[in-house]
C-alpha cells in the first residue's frame, strides 16, 4: 500500500471519528425528541444540525477552570487519555477489504487493550478533582468497567475458537464462508453488546455519572473542552462498540454487491448505534448494585456456558 494512502486512511480514520462524535450528538438528541413525540432541536440550521458546531464554539468558550488542592496535571490528561485511547481502539476496525490503519494478529487483545485504558482516564479523573461526587463516580467506573471487561473478553473467546485467530479480518472472511457469528455465538453477541454498553458507561448502565446520585460523578469539575473530550470519549466509544459489533457478529463489510463493501460497514453500524440510543430512550437506569449482581450472577455464567459449548463444538466437529 503507498505510504500517501496509509497516512490518508489514518487522518480519514481520526477526522472521521472526531466528525462522527460530533453529528451523533446532534442525532441522539434529534432521535430522542422523535421517540418522546418532541421537536428535538430545530433551531440552529436545517433540523437543527448546527447545533453540533454551536456546542463545540460554546464548550471552546468557557472558562478551563482547574479546582483548588486538585492534581493539575492528572486532571488535565485524564480527558485527553480517553479520546486517545477510543481512537487508538479504530486502528483495528477492518471497514473495508483492505481499508483499515493496520491489520494486527491480535486485533481483537488490542481492542479489549485500549477500552481498559478508558478506565484510567474515568477513574484518574474522578481521583484528581478533590470532589466526593467525583470520586464516588471514580470508584464506581473502576469498579463496573473491570468486571464487564472480564465479561467482554469471555464472550469473545467462542468468535477466536470458531476462527482460530484474533485477527479481525480473519474473523470477517471466515464469516464469509460460516455464516455470521450473530446465529452461531448468538449468546456471545448477547453478553458482549451488554458489556459494550458498560464499558462505554451509556444509559442505561451510565451509573458512574449518574446525575440523580452524584451531581455529574466523575466529571462534576470539569467544564469547557475538558467536559467536552469526556463527552467526545462517550461518543467514540459508542461508535467503536457498534463497529465491533458489526465486524465480529454481522459480518462486517460482507453484502449483497448491489452497494460497496464500506456502505454495508456504514449502515449496519448505523443501525447499532440507533439501538443503542433507543435503549437510553425505553430503559431505566437499573441500581448499581444490581448492575454488579446482574454481572456476575447471569452474565458470567452464560458467557461461560457459550465458551463450554463452543469449545465442544470446535472439539468434535
Amino acid at each position: 500500500m503507498p505510504g500517501w494512502l496509509i497516512y490518508f486512511i489514518i487522518f480519514g480514520t481520526i477526522f472521521g471519528a472526531f466528525g462522527g462524535a460530533a453529528v451523533l450528538i446532534w442525532f441522539e438528541r434529534r432521535l430522542l425528541g422523535i421517540w418522546q413525540d418532541r421537536l428535538g432541536p430545530n433551531r440552529v440550521g436545517p433540523l437543527g444540525i448546527g447545533l453540533a458546531l454551536a456546542d463545540v464554539i460554546k464548550l471552546f468558550a468557557k472558562e478551563d477552570w482547574v479546582p483548588p488542592f486538585a492534581d493539575k496535571f492528572v486532571f488535565v490528561f485524564a480527558p485527553t487519555a480517553i479520546v486517545m485511547a477510543m481512537l487508538l481502539g479504530f486502528a483495528v476496525v477492518p471497514f473495508a477489504p483492505g481499508i483499515h490503519v493496520i491489520d494486527l494478529n491480535i486485533a481483537l487483545l488490542f481492542f479489549m487493550g485500549m477500552t481498559s485504558l478508558a478506565v484510567y482516564s474515568v477513574m484518574l479523573g474522578g481521583l484528581a478533582s478533590n470532589n466526593k461526587y467525583a470520586l464516588l463516580g471514580g470508584l464506581r467506573s473502576a469498579a463496573q468497567m473491570v468486571s464487564y471487561e472480564v465479561f467482554m473478553g469471555l464472550s469473545l473467546m467462542g468468535v477466536v475458537m470458531l476462527t482460530g485467530s484474533f485477527s479481525l479480518v480473519d474473523i470477517v472472511n471466515t464469516q464469509a464462508e460460516k455464516g455470521w457469528f450473530v446465529f452461531s455465538q448468538f449468546f456471545g453477541f448477547v453478553a458482549f453488546m451488554m458489556a459494550g454498553i458498560a464499558e462505554s458507561h451509556r444509559l442505561p448502565f451510565d451509573l458512574p455519572e449518574a446525575e440523580h446520585e452524584l451531581v455529574a460523578g466523575f466529571h462534576t469539575e470539569y467544564s469547557g473542552m475538558k467536559f467536552g473530550m469526556f463527552m467526545v470519549g462517550e461518543y467514540l466509544g459508542l461508535i467503536l462498540i457498534s463497529s465491533m459489533i458489526c465486524t465480529i457478529f454481522f459480518g462486517g463489510w460482507l453484502g449483497p454487491d448491489f452497494l460497496p463493501p464500506i456502505f454495508w460497514f456504514t449502515i449496519k453500524t448505523f443501525v447499532f448505534i440507533c439501538f443503542f440510543i433507543l435503549l437510553r430512550a425505553a430503559i431505566p437506569r437499573p441500581r448499581y448494585d444490581q448492575l454488579m449482581i446482574f454481572g456476575w450472577q447471569y452474565l458470567l455464567p452464560l458467557t461461560l456456558i457459550n465458551l463450554l459449548v463452543t469449545g465442544a463444538v470446535v472439539l468434535w466437529l
